[in-house]
């Protein structure tokens, strides 16, 4: 078995097919043909279904090891370059939307000052959706909301943000005093994180203690999504600071809340197998950005360097 081999499998897996996969390789669809053959042989079972193009369950398994196994190679090359003091090499990073639009534009600008040998690639989401690709070696890390689930994933706070109630300037509770208490929302269809995310969880903890229940407008899957139909005026939400551009403050109010805690958020990593020195600068810089109080965004806090 050799290492173009899975290559070859993965690319019909990230492509879609043998031609595609061929394409993103360089080479022929003859070759990628070949090598899904050999590795049947060596395998002794089928990896792709010829007639419908897709993988089979083994060749599925093979994928979902194969990844991992390339992720560390591509390691290898890069932390040996890294001894010639030359970091080189191509990070895969996810990003919460929310997040993403104001962290990469600096995040970017330090990487091309202090690393210009390093490559991003940056795949925007939701941290439910970002966290099986980071699992199955299709990210690198990915900056999520905390906790990250399960225990294959481990994750080190960047920053807190405040949650705040979201409504138009000319909305009753926008000149409310503040902090707002939190029985006030009773009255409020709210559009809302679906049940069971990591922002939801909070939400709810607090206002369980608070003896609140809330009446959702709508659940919604994804914190972008969620400010939009806000922005759009079917009705207010709880958002965190930076889920409210600057360009949109002139129109809403940012509401505090009594008892809300804030959002944490984090930069989340594989529990197994060592990062590569690419993966580790990145890393690094995500800690600076996130440290430098004076180009934060209204509403956020650095948080303690603890893994979760």
């Amino acid at each position: 078995m050799e290492i173009r081999h899975l290559q070859a499998l993965v690319g019909i897996a990230e492509y879609g097919s043998f031609s595609a996969a061929a394409d993103a390789l360089g080479t022929v669809q003859s070759n990628v043909s070949a090598h899904v053959a050999r590795l049947e042989r060596e395998l002794g079972a089928p990896v792709v279904d010829r007639s419908t193009g897709r993988l089979t369950e083994e060749g599925e398994i093979v994928v979902a090891r194969a990844r991992r196994m390339l992720v560390e190679m591509d390691a290898l090359v890069a932390d040996v370059s890294a001894m010639r003091q030359e970091v080189v090499g191509t990070v895969r990073a996810g990003m919460i939307g929310t997040t993403g639009r104001w962290l990469v534009p600096r995040l970017y600008a330090m990487l091309r000052e202090r690393h210009p040998g390093v490559q991003m690639t940056v795949s925007d989401g939701t941290s439910a959706s970002l966290e099986p690709r980071l699992l199955s070696g299709q990210l690198d890390l990915a900056v999520v909301s905390l906790p990250v689930v399960g225990d294959e994933l481990i994750a080190t706070p960047l920053f807190e943000e405040d949650l705040m109630l979201v409504v138009p300037k000319d909305h009753p509770l926008a000149s409310v005093p503040r902090p707002l208490p939190l029985a006030a929302l009773c009255a409020l269809k709210l559009m809302l994180p679906l049940s069971n995310t990591a922002l939801r969880d909070e939400i709810d903890a607090a206002l369980r203690r608070a003896g609140v229940t809330l009446r959702p407008a709508m659940e919604l899957d994804g914190i972008r999504m969620i400010a939009s139909l806000t922005f759009d005026g079917y009705g207010p939400a709880i958002l965190p600071a930076t889920a409210v551009p600057q360009h949109m403050r002139e129109q809403f109010e940012l509401v505090p809340l009594e008892g809300l805690p804030r959002r944490r958020v984090g930069v989340a990593q594989r529990r197994r197998g060592l990062p590569s020195a690419p993966t580790r600068a990145v890393i690094a810089l995500l800690d600076i950005v996130a440290n430098d109080t004076a180009e934060h965004p209204q509403g956020l806090h650095p948080a303690a360097a603890s893994a979760t």
